[in-house]
């Protein structure tokens, strides 16, 4: 028996919450969805450069 990677385990999950509840998707999956499908490297690189960001528009911008 094979094992089921940790996305297609997480989208399973959802999908099944979803059949459950399906007024909980009008709002949208929010932030924890958002980062389960970019990964940790996209994510990772997101916030560095929203912090390079700040930093650079600080020292700049004052």
């Amino acid at each position: 028996m094979s094992e089921e990677k940790p996305e297609t385990k997480r989208e399973r999950f959802r999908q099944e919450e979803l059949k459950k509840d399906p007024s909980g998707s009008f709002h949208g999956g929010g932030l924890p969805d958002l980062v389960g499908n970019l990964g940790w490297k996209t994510t990772g690189s997101i916030l560095l450069a929203l912090i390079a960001g700040f930093i650079l528009y600080g020292l700049f911008f004052r």
